[in-house]
């Protein structure tokens, strides 16, 4: 697939003024085109390796001079309670919710116990979310033993908010039990305009949809977090990604962020924010760009963010009592670069083997024979994708020819697939057209088969196969057998495949 080459930003420091953008909107080999206007060149040469002598700083006699701010610098000088800030300071922020799970939470506690004290209390047992949901249906002892030391902490600290499961045989029997931990951060009222959401998982990046800085972190910072609320942040530069142009239905928002990634690559974002905006972005529900923030870090961005609207306020009406203050970029904010898309041009894409800016069309891949579909995970897990497959289903009236897994990422989401209608389908639900089609029972929520897991963890990848999947990853042994070939691809993309045994275009069955 054609494509075009963007340039590195200069290593120089960050660029503060308009002219100076790159400003890109492209294309693929489908009448996609790329515009870029080439920012100047920056001198690389070393003047000097001593600091000058500076004489004594008099205070300013004209008052305090605002610089315009982009929305992430915005949400961490408020957090930081610093009047101005800009790419490249490090401050210490203070966290608004700390987010850990069965894989990082034990080690969390461990460096916070170490270094505060075996008796220590946590800095605030209400701004901490603990999640178990990665390891969870295995007989593997270890996996298990993560969640019970999650339960003894919770416990020890009385901490509010821990979604335990102990029964593993039938996970409704759990009320408490949520499931994917970016998914039950939002619909459990934990993600919020304006805030700052830190999180032991890459993936955390996803609450960035709510307008709010989210990140993932490790375990030291976790521990760190744990005993103090506050962390040390470096402020990144933020890239802009407008999204512009009337979205076909045959697309969904994984594939304007695989789209995205493949332009810039997996390294294209390095701790750089991702702000995304744009008349595509403003019409996306909050499932849509959850999904778009969510694979952020897999083109190494710090964050993704999204700004808050009418949606987003909307979809919080009934999750949240709190309050929360949105901020938005300012007119005159200096972005290091901005990206432009018309999306009304973009086909169907998938990742091929072995990284997420492997892109492709999905029709370029039509002669891809393959061995299963997986729908699920924090990516392509939730309500709204798993209706976009059962809209693909429906559409066909035929049964799937290969092994198509279904795993919900909360319960929530398993839920609606047993009792929201599919429209069009006179009533029937997400489950009974599965059903028809010949997929698997949709199984228990969970993180499932997207990180491999222990070899008993559902639908996990235990020979070499060719999956074409939802999920965020496909490098080498990420979901099981180290030899077995991922295909990233949207819910409408994965469903068309089932359907064929082959990479398929979901426009077979949608046009």
């Amino acid at each position: 697939m054609a494509s075009s080459v963007i340039s590195p930003a200069p290593t120089s420091s960050f660029i503060n003024n308009k002219k100076d953008l790159g400003s890109f909107c492209f294309s693929s080999t489908s009448q996609f085109s790329v515009n870029k206007c080439k920012k100047s060149a920056v001198s690389k040469k070393i003047v000097s390796v001593m600091a000058p002598q500076q004489s004594e700083r008099r205070p300013a006699t004209t008052g305090s001079v605002k610089n315009a701010m982009t929305l992430t610098e915005k949400i961490l000088a408020r957090a930081s309670e610093k009047p101005q800030l800009s790419p490249g300071d490090n401050v210490w922020v203070n966290v608004d919710i700390l987010m850990t799970h069965d894989v990082c939470g034990p080690g969390s506690f461990g460096i916070f116990k170490k270094e505060f004290g075996e008796n220590a209390k946590v800095w605030d047992r209400e701004k901490i979310v603990i999640i178990p949901d990665h390891y969870i249906f295995t007989s593997d002892e270890r996996a298990n033993r993560n969640v019970d030391i999650l339960r003894d902490f919770c416990m020890e600290q009385n901490i509010k908010y821990f979604y335990d499961i102990k029964d593993l045989g039938n996970f409704k029997a759990n009320p408490d039990y949520k499931g994917v931990c970016h998914i039950a951060l939002a619909q459990e009222g934990h993600c919020r305009p304006g805030e700052v959401l830190l999180g032991t998982d890459s993936h955390t990046c996803t609450a960035g949809a709510f307008g709010q800085f989210a990140t993932g972190i490790g375990n030291t910072d976790a521990g760190f977090i744990l005993g103090t609320g506050k962390v040390l942040l470096k402020v990144p530069p933020t890239l802009r990604f407008v999204l512009d142009g009337e979205m076909p239905d045959y697309l969904l928002a994984k594939d304007l962020i695989l789209q995205i990634i493949g332009e810039i690559s997996v390294a294209g974002a390095t701790y750089k924010s991702m702000e995304f905006v744009g008349t595509t972005v403003e019409r996306l529900s909050m499932e849509e760009r959850m999904t778009l923030c969510n694979m952020v870090v897999e083109a190494g961005g710090k964050n993704g963010v999204v700004p808050a609207d009418g949606t987003t306020f909307k979809y919080l009406e009934d999750k949240t009592s709190l309050p929360y203050e949105p901020v938005y970029s300012d007119e005159k904010a200096s972005f290091l670069y901005e990206y432009r898309f018309d999306i009304s041009k973009l086909e169907p894409l998938v990742a091929k083997p072995h990284s997420p800016d492997n892109r492709a069309l999905a029709r370029e891949c039509k002669d891809v024979k393959i061995d299963r579909v997986y729908i699920g995970s924090c990516t392509g897990g939730k309500t709204e994708d798993f209706l976009a497959a059962a809209k693909v289903f429906l559409a066909s009236g035929k049964k799937v020819k290969v092994p198509t897994f279904l795993v919900p990422a909360t319960q929530k989401v398993w839920m609606d697939v047993y009792t929201l209608p599919v429209p069009g389908s006179g009533g029937k639900t997400c489950s009974q057209i599965f059903e028809e089609a010949g997929c698997d029972t949709p199984a228990s929520p969970s993180c499932g088969a997207c990180l491999g897991g222990p070899k008993d963890t559902y639908a996990r990848m235990n020979e070499p196969m060719v999956c074409v999947s939802t999920t965020n990853r496909n490098f080498p042994g990420r979901m099981g057998h180290k030899e077995g070939q991922i295909y990233l691809a949207s819910p409408y993309t994965a469903a068309a495949s089932a359907l064929t045994g082959y990479v398929t275009d979901p426009r077979e069955f949608l046009e």
